[in-house]
Parts: structure tokens; C-alpha cells; sequence
């Protein structure tokens, strides 16, 4: 439960807490990306570090199991399963992958930066969330700063990149609503890592072809650690907060703190590539920041 602030200002909870580690994690994940993809292809990249997190979360579903046996997943529920892993990591990976090999940074950027107002519409058409006025303000607002971070720079995309990455914002909004009703019978690490499994491996047949063709011998000691801790922490324990929250305070209010992850991607790529931040990107950011205080306060 959340607590609140003498006047009715909400204080910050665990989970506001645990989201800015998330949106964190994901914002170093876009450097160290960058840094591992100069020795491994993509699809290699991206089959390895989604078998290690699927692994990392089967291991961990049967030690809860062991310690707290709990219900078993029903036949329905399976197929659900099965339905959020092919949407939420085979087809969203491959669109996202896609469409940013032919579109901007900046146009990605913006464009998943929709995250939010996709998922406030999908909660209220499901009837999964009642979305107030203010959360939508909140949400537009967040949007504006998202704009000014990006938008000066997002003319020079490919349409045809646009709208790949627009479907696979679509595709992760589509997975995180469509997943409430696993969540209020399973934990978060039972559905995400399921749902991951189902998808990790429908991706690694997927790149069957790039695995072997791989030379495993230009891959330095680095690249290995750089794919191995976006595994960790940007597949599993960043989803792993996702998950938990989108269970304990809706996915509206979740996805409203993704708007921070370009904010975080060019910080740290400032600090840790050398990548400059200009006054349009920090005005942007406490733009930013405002329409989360108002997404919470709604």
C-alpha cells in the first residue's frame, strides 16, 4: 500500500523506487548494446541473452515451487501463455530489431515513447483500468517532453522502419495488458518466465541458421560479459519489475515510467560513450519527469 504526503501528495512506494532501477537498467542496456552488437550479430545477440534469461527464471519458478508449491497453470491459461510469449518476445523482437535497422534512433525513441497512452488505451477498452483525466494529461504531458528530447531530430527515418517499431509497441502494450489476468492468480516470475520461455525458444530456432554460421572466435571476453549482464539485468530482473508492478499498481501507471528510458539511454551514453546532451534534451527530461508526478497523482 501507498502511503501519502501531509496534503495528499503520494510518497514514493517500492515500486516507484524499483521502475527507476528498471528504467535504469534499460537505459545502460541501449550503450552496452551498442558496444556488444560490434561483435555479435544481432539475431546470435538476441537468442543468447533471451535463452540465459529464460533459464535464469525456469531455475528460479522451481525454487519458489519447491519452497511454496503453488497452483499449477490450467490448460487455458497455457494457451495464454503461449499466446504472450510469441507476441511479447518472438514477433515484438523482431519487429523492434527490424524496424530500428531501417528507421532513427530518434524516431525509435519517440515512437516507443508511445508505450503508455498504447497501454491507458488498451486497459480502458479491456476494462482491465479506468483511466482518469489527469493520468491521460499526465501521459500527454510526458509525451510533449519525450518530443522535445527526440522530435527535433526524428526526420530521418524510413517509414517503413516506423511502423515496424510502432507495431512492436504495440505488440508490448498488447503483452502487458493482455497478461492481468495470469497475474491475479500466478507471480510475476511464474507469467514472465513462461511467457519468455515460449518465446526464447521459438526466437532460437528462428536463428538456427546465424548460430551456426557464427565465429564464435571474434567474440572477446567483454562482448561475452556485455551479453551476459543485458541478459541478467535488462531481460530478467528489469521484466521481473515490470511484471511485479504492472500485478501491484496497474499497467497504466507502469508504463507511464517507459517515458524515462530514452531520458536514462542518453545520460548514460553521455557518461559512458561520450555522447553529448544538448539544453533541448534536459528541458525535455523535466518535462518528462512532470507528467510522471501528474500519471501518479491520477
Amino acid at each position: 500500500m501507498s502511503s501519502s504526503r501531509p496534503g495528499g501528495s503520494p510518497a514514493l512506494t517500492r515500486f516507484d523506487l524499483l521502475l527507476f532501477l528498471m528504467v535504469s537498467i534499460w537505459g545502460a542496456n541501449f550503450s552496452l548494446v551498442k558496444i556488444a552488437l560490434r561483435e555479435f550479430p544481432e539475431l546470435v545477440f538476441n537468442a543468447l541473452r533471451l535463452l540465459i534469461a529464460s533459464s535464469l527464471f525456469l531455475g528460479a519458478i522451481w525454487w519458489q515451487q519447491r519452497a511454496t508449491p503453488r497452483p499449477a497453470l490450467t490448460r487455458t491459461e497455457w494457451q495464454r501463455v503461449v499466446v504472450l510469449g510469441l507476441i511479447g518476445h518472438l514477433v515484438y523482437q523482431f519487429l523492434f530489431l527490424g524496424g530500428l535497422k531501417r528507421t532513427s534512433v530518434a524516431n525509435g525513441s519517440l515512437i516507443m515513447g508511445t508505450t503508455p497512452v498504447i497501454v491507458a488505451l488498451l486497459s480502458a477498452w479491456t476494462g482491465h483500468e479506468r483511466i482518469s483525466l489527469q493520468r491521460w494529461i499526465g501521459a500527454a504531458i510526458s509525451f510533449t517532453g519525450l518530443y522535445i528530447v527526440v522530435g527535433a531530430q526524428a526526420g530521418a527515418g524510413n517509414p517503413i522502419g516506423d511502423l515496424l517499431v510502432l507495431a512492436s509497441t504495440v505488440c508490448w502494450a498488447t503483452y502487458s495488458v493482455a497478461s492481468v489476468p495470469l497475474l491475479k492468480k500466478h507471480s510475476p516470475m511464474v507469467v514472465t518466465g513462461y511467457t519468455m520461455t515460449v518465446g526464447a525458444t521459438a526466437y532460437t530456432l528462428a536463428a538456427v541458421p546465424a548460430l551456426q554460421s557464427m565465429d564464435w572466435a571474434q567474440v572477446s571476453m567483454t562482448g561475452w560479459g556485455l551479453m551476459v549482464a543485458s541478459a541478467v539485468f535488462a531481460l530478467a530482473l528489469a521484466y521481473l519489475i515490470w511484471y511485479s508492478s504492472v500485478q501491484r499498481v496497474g499497467s497504466t501507471r507502469t508504463a507511464a515510467w517507459s517515458n524515462l528510458t530514452p531520458v536514462m539511454a542518453m545520460s548514460i551514453a553521455a557518461l559512458w560513450i561520450g555522447e553529448g546532451l544538448a539544453v533541448r534534451q534536459l528541458a525535455g527530461a523535466a518535462v518528462i519527469f512532470a507528467g510522471l508526478i501528474m500519471t501518479r497523482r491520477g
